[in-house]
C-alpha cells in the first residue's frame, strides 16, 4: 500500500515540512505491473502475500476488480502488508521508501505450490520486492517451461548469477543499471557500456529505461535508442512498472521487441501525468489513441 505525500520539494536531513496532500493507494512493484498489464488487455494471474490487514483486503480487491487471478495471492497471519512511504514534489519526482512486510514471507515453496500459475504463463514478470530466493526459483521454474522471464530489477541489489542466467530481458532504469553494473549511467554511452556488461552476464536482451528519453535496447550486437514521449508530468511514481505491465503483454502478443518498447514508452508517460501508482495505470485504448496521435 503506497502512502503518498505530496510536497513543494523533498525535506533535507533533519526538517519538519509541510506537506500539501495525502492518500492511500494500492501498489506494489509486482502488483502494479500486473494491473498495468491487465488494463492492456492481458490475461493475468499473480502470486504473492499480503498481510491479514484492511490494506491486504484493498489491495485483494483492487486486483480482482481489474480481471486479475489473485489465487496465487496468500493472506499471511500475524504480518503487516508490504508499505510504501513515499514523497512527490512539484517536479514530479518521487522518493520511497518500503516495508517488506507480507512481501517479505513469500518463499519458493510458494512459487512451487502455485507452478500451474507460472508454467501456464507466456511471460513472468519478477521484480525485487520479495525474497531473491524466491525471484531466483520462479525464474527457474519459468525457464524451464519455456516461459519468456522478464526480470524489473528494483529496488537494485546485486544479483546472482543463477537468476542471470535464467533472466531473459532485463529492464533497469539508469539508477539502477549503475548499481547493477558498478558504472555511472547517464547518457547514452554509459547506457550502452552498462548494457554490454549485463548482456556478458548471461542476459539475452537489455532495455536500459532513461525517462523522458526513452529506452536503450541491447540484444547481441545491436543498439538502438527507442524514443520516449515528452508530456506533462504530475507524478512519475509506477511508470516504470506501466512500463514493465506494457512490455510483458506486448511480448506475450508477440510484438516485435522495437514495436514493444514503443509501446511500454507510450504506456510509461502516460502514467506520468495521473497521480499514484495503480490509479495511473492506463487502458489498452489511451495507449492506442496516445500513439496514433503522436
Amino acid at each position: 500500500m503506497d502512502l503518498v505525500a505530496r510536497v513543494p520539494r523533498r525535506p533535507t536531513g533533519g526538517e519538519t515540512l509541510t506537506g500539501i496532500d495525502f492518500k492511500t493507494i494500492n501498489g506494489g512493484k509486482g502488483a502494479n505491473q500486473a494491473v498495468a498489464a491487465a488494463r492492456l488487455g492481458a490475461k493475468v494471474a499473480m502470486v504473492g502475500r499480503v498481510g491479514d490487514d484492511v490494506f491486504g483486503g484493498s489491495m485483494l480487491e483492487g486486483l480482482s476488480q481489474d480481471g486479475i487471478d489473485t489465487s496465487g495471492v496468500t493472506v499471511t497471519p500475524g504480518v503487516s502488508s508490504g508499505t510504501a512511504l513515499i514523497t512527490v514534489d512539484d517536479r514530479a519526482e518521487n522518493s520511497i521508501i518500503i516495508i517488506p512486510g507480507a512481501n517479505g514471507r513469500l518463499t519458493p515453496t510458494d512459487v512451487e505450490r502455485h507452478q500451474a500459475l507460472v508454467t501456464g504463463a507466456r511471460v513472468l514478470m519478477l521484480q525485487l520486492e520479495v525474497p531473491i530466493e524466491t525471484v531466483v526459483r520462479a525464474a527457474e521454474v519459468a525457464k524451464r517451461a519455456g516461459v519468456t522471464v522478464l526480470l524489473d530489477p528494483a529496488p537494485a541489489r546485486e544479483l546472482p548469477a543463477e537468476l542471470l542466467r535464467n533472466v531473459d530481458i532485463i529492464t533497469p532504469n539508469e539508477t539502477e543499471a549503475s548499481i547493477l553494473t558498478g558504472r555511472t549511467v547517464g547518457d547514452a554511452r554509459s547506457a550502452k557500456l552498462a548494457a554490454v556488461d549485463l548482456m556478458s552476464r548471461g542476459i539475452s536482451t537489455v532495455l536500459i529505461k532513461l525517462g523522458a528519453r526513452g529506452a536503450l535496447l541491447a540484444t547481441g550486437n545491436t543498439f538502438e535508442h527507442v524514443d520516449g514521449f515528452q508530456v506533462h508530468a504530475v507524478d512519475t511514481t509506477a511508470a516504470g512498472d506501466a512500463f514493465g505491465g506494457a512490455l510483458g503483454t506486448a511480448l506475450m502478443e508477440g510484438m516485435p521487441l522495437t514495436e514493444a518498447v514503443t509501446f511500454a514508452n507510450a504506456a510509461g508517460a502516460l502514467a506520468t501525468t495521473r497521480f499514484g501508482a495503480q490509479t495511473s495505470m492506463p487502458t489498452r485504448a489511451e495507449v492506442e489513441s496516445f500513439l496514433q496521435n503522436r
